[in-house]
């Protein structure tokens, strides 16, 4: 894939190359906003855009269905009423009762069961409407409608649908700007999508794809979602993403990609949202809302698969997550652009991540970007805890917040604030393991920063730490850290602890005062080249490696407690 090839090129020409220098530094990222914290590397420029030709990626996690029932390998849809929707007729069929006005077509399938309608043909004024009391299978062979009034496909059963794309086949649905229908695409029931074949669904009135209950995406779909109106994907009851290729635009003002009022589950596949639309104020909840690429009322999973999510317009936000949000595996790549959105004496800020409850991230990659005015990368309104995994996360404001404890005990974690904190907490701030690299934007801001106000403190036990900005006033240190004595501007440092090493290139802008810190007392190098090794944040980070060149940067105790290195107040919620 496009995106993935670019960091993969990166990441070949840092390993092969004799050495990596201030030198082979990619352009630096400028978003305009006045900041003075620039970065270089592929996390600066990586992009977000629809792609419906690479293949779906390999790294998948476990099905999940909430019912054996849901598979469609466990049903057999053997009564099979064929109809042309070029050309429909009426007729009584197997226990179906087909009708056709004006060519909207109606099948009601009543108590029989097994039943499987194969659509094919053109309509540019129709319909398809299922109704029946059994579950049933809608198998797309070619089928191309245009609804101006209403919904194009409307499954008014309120039992499962699996809607299967013919292997080879492409499908298109579309409404028009008028009627009520909650979707080009409705579905009363629960929602299965299955096959190989492609489908596109516009919705110009309101939801592109909207399932009164849940939706199951698998591997094999390749879906396009577009709506002008409203969301691209609307479930009530659970979004769960167990493979495929899904593509979704939204331009709507304050519109979410992919929105569910209950969870969203994702376990492979590549899923990618576009929202452009600005925010908005909601009279009926008093509050201002932007948009959002995914937003889910309860919980967020990703076990596996890769998410790709931007947002161009004010408010904007990649994922918006109403309670807990986990991420144990998979790739997550966010773009932000718009700044805050303000009415009625309320403001959206946008965010890469944010979460009102607790976020776990225990594995896989998370790159977030956002460049506009208060764009914070990861927040969290409650404990965010860091076990694996690599996070990397340049931001306008904080790179990543807490408004209560944040522990990082494991993997590899980047964060730049472009013009604040790069690790804010507004509790206690745990480090108690991985690799920790923190850039702040400069004084009164810090690289890792604590609620020292509210009687906080940032404590550190253990891991590989990088501080560029310091740390905040008053930290427990019970493993030891280094101020050096000297911080050079888009430079590689070697940090060598033993037998281990990570190299790091300092930003091309930033704060001033460099904190080390490692398992024994390291050695800093200064102006290195580095070869092999394991490269993280984009290039900006290299575990392992073999050194040359370079001088020593002589580095003395850090006690955290002296004036001067500490931030001002913890944390700007």
């Amino acid at each position: 894939m496009r995106k993935i090839l670019l960091y993969t090129l990166f990441a070949m020409f840092a390993a092969a190359t004799t050495g990596c220098s201030s030198e082979d530094a990619l352009e630096s990222i400028d978003s305009g906003q006045g900041g003075n914290s620039a970065t270089t590397g592929e996390l600066a420029t990586f992009d977000v855009a629809i792609d419906k030709t690479t293949p779906e990626p390999t790294d998948v996690a476990t099905e999940y269905f909430r019912s054996e029932e849901d598979m469609l390998e466990n049903n057999e849809f053997t009564t099979e009423v064929t109809i042309d929707l070029s050309n429909p007729i009426a007729k009584t069929e197997n226990g179906v009762e087909v009708t056709v006005e004006d060519g909207h077509i109606k099948a009601d399938h009543g108590e029989t069961k097994m039943v499987c309608y194969v659509l094919s043909g053109t309509t540019a004024n129709g319909s398809f409407t299922v109704l029946g009391n059994k579950k049933y299978a809608v198998r797309l062979n070619g089928a191309n409608i245009v609804n101006p009034d209403s919904a194009a496909l409307n499954l008014l059963s309120s039992n499962r649908a699996f809607v299967i794309l013919a292997d080879g086949t492409s499908n298109t649905l579309a409404d028009g700007s008028g009627g009520n229908q909650k979707g080009a695409l409705y579905c009363k029931g629960k929602l299965f999508f299955n096959g190989s074949g492609s489908l596109s669904v516009t919705g110009n009135t309101n939801n592109g794809i909207h399932s009164a209950d849940y939706i199951v995406f698998r591997s094999g779909n390749n879906i396009y979602v577009k709506s002008t109106a409203n969301h691209g994907i609307k479930a009530n009851d659970g979004i769960y993403i167990n493979g495929g290729i899904l593509n979704v635009e939204v331009s709507a003002e304050a519109a979410k990609g992919i929105n569910c009022e209950s969870d969203i589950i994702i376990n492979g596949g590549r899923t990618t949202v576009l929202t452009t639309g600005n925010g908005s104020y909601d009279t009926d909840d008093n509050e201002a809302k932007g948009a959002a690429g995914i937003k889910a009322d309860y919980s967020l999973t990703m076990n596996g698969g890769e998410l790709w999510l931007k947002s161009t317009g004010s408010g904007g936000k990649g994922i918006n997550i109403d309670t807990e949000a986990y991420f144990n595996g998979g790739s997550v790549y966010v773009v932000t652009t718009g700044g805050q959105y303000r009415s009625n004496n309320d403001t959206a800020s946008p965010k890469g991540i944010k979460a009102d409850g607790n976020t776990s991230i225990s594995s896989g990659r998370i790159w977030i970007r956002t460049s506009g005015s208060n764009g914070e990368g990861v927040e969290t309104k409650s404990e965010l805890n860091i076990t694996g995994g690599e996070v990397a996360s340049y931001a306008y404001d904080d790179a990543i917040n807490s408004k209560s404890t944040m522990t990082i005990s494991g993997g590899y974690v980047f964060a730049q604030g472009k013009n604040n904190d790069g690790i804010d907490a507004n509790g206690n701030c745990y480090i108690k393991g991985g690799t920790v690299y923190a850039i702040c934007s400069g004084s009164p801001e810090v690289a890792i920063d604590a609620n020292t106000e509210g009687g906080y403190k940032l404590y550190v036990s253990s891991g590989t730490i990088v501080a560029v900005g310091g740390l905040e006033n008053g930290s427990s240190l019970t493993q030891s850290c280094y101020t050096a004595s000297s911080q050079s501007a888009n430079t590689w440092y070697g940090l060598i602890d033993g037998t281990n090493t990570f190299s790091f290139q300092t930003p091309s802008g930033s704060a001033s005062g460099l904190v080390v810190s490692a398992s024994s007392q390291p050695t800093l190098m200064s102006g290195v080249s580095v070869s092999g090794g394991t490269t993280y944040f984009g290039g900006l980070g290299i575990e392992g490696g073999t050194l040359s060149g370079g001088s020593v940067v002589s580095i003395s105790s850090y006690t955290g407690t002296s004036g001067g290195m500490g931030g001002g107040p913890g944390g700007r919620w």
